[in-house]
């Protein structure tokens, strides 16, 4: 497959270089982690992260950085928005 587009992504320094030095420990990239991110995601059809690296729940390792005070909201927020997508009247 052609590599013909283009992703610029923005992310901490200090993530990058940190990402940067994992992936070339194993032999790769971070470009070529991000490529085979992306076709996971789409032989998922979801967020190819295992239970385990997701900390237990579907904020998985970004929840770091979520507002505590919205979580409980965000939650059911997908349910309710797919409930209301779907329901029938």
């Amino acid at each position: 497959m052609a590599k013909e587009a283009t992703l610029q992504v923005r992310m901490d320094a200090e993530l990058k270089e940190k990402a940067e030095l994992l992936y070339r420990s194993l032999g790769t990239s971070l470009a070529e982690a991000v490529r085979v991110f992306a076709k996971q995601s789409l032989v998922e059809n979801s967020i190819p992260f295992q239970e385990a690296a997701n900390k237990g729940h579907a904020f998985g390792i970004a929840s770091g950085y979520a507002d505590a005070s919205l979580i409980k909201k965000e939650k059911s927020a997908y349910a309710k928005a797919m409930e209301a997508k779907h329901a029938f009247d």
